[in-house]
């Protein structure tokens, strides 16, 4: 997409044109249904979740702000968080359940957790904040490593090491289970 039909789009956005939302449709509609399928693994639910991305894009186009992120990193990140609150909502537990075994959204199935392990969040708050920051940013609000760097404003490097050193100083509280624990949950 060119700079200025990108820029075209934020202009319309911000003042409330609805012609916005029909190109936004027209040149990311197919990327971001393709997002939301990937994380709901059903295609109805990631045509809901289309548009429901959508409404929250509308009204939530005041908000976007083009020098802290990309309107493709914005619209994405949108999209991927409605995907991931329609998995969650109770409204789908039962496509949940079925989705379970082909998702690999969930990677931890209740074989694998361990009930020392569910107090994670607590244990945090034991090692520094540098490093809270951004485990509770990968681990609890499901970001990748790369949405943590722009959101958190780290240097993805510095995220990595941040990781790295926390997971360190959580395997001191809870032994070495926890690296292999938290690494699957992190890489699916």
């Amino acid at each position: 997409m060119s700079i200025l039909l990108e820029k075209h789009i934020v202009e319309l956005l911000q003042e409330r044109n609805e012609k916005a939302i029909s190109l936004l449709y027209e040149h990311y509609g197919n990327t971001l249904y393709g997002v939301a399928n990937k994380v709901v693994r059903n295609e109805e639910l990631a045509q809901d979740v289309l548009q429901e991305s959508f409404v929250k894009i509308w009204k939530n186009s005041d908000s976007y702000d083009s020098s802290k992120a990309k309107l493709f990193t914005w619209l994405f990140r949108i999209t991927r968080n409605t995907a991931i609150d329609k998995l969650r909502s109770a409204n789908t537990k039962s496509d949940r359940e079925i989705q379970m075994d082909i998702s690999n959204v969930y990677t931890i199935g209740v074989e694998s957790t361990v009930p020392e392990f569910l107090d994670v969040r607590e244990n945090l708050e034991k090692i520094e904040p540098k490093y809270q920051i951004v485990l509770d940013a990968l681990f609890f609000q499901g970001m990748t490593q790369q949405e943590a760097s722009d959101e958190l404003d780290i240097p993805l490097g510095t995220i990595k090491s941040r990781l790295k050193i926390g997971l360190r100083e959580l395997r001191k509280i809870y032994g070495p289970f926890v690296l292999s624990l938290l690494f699957e949950v992190l890489l699916n």
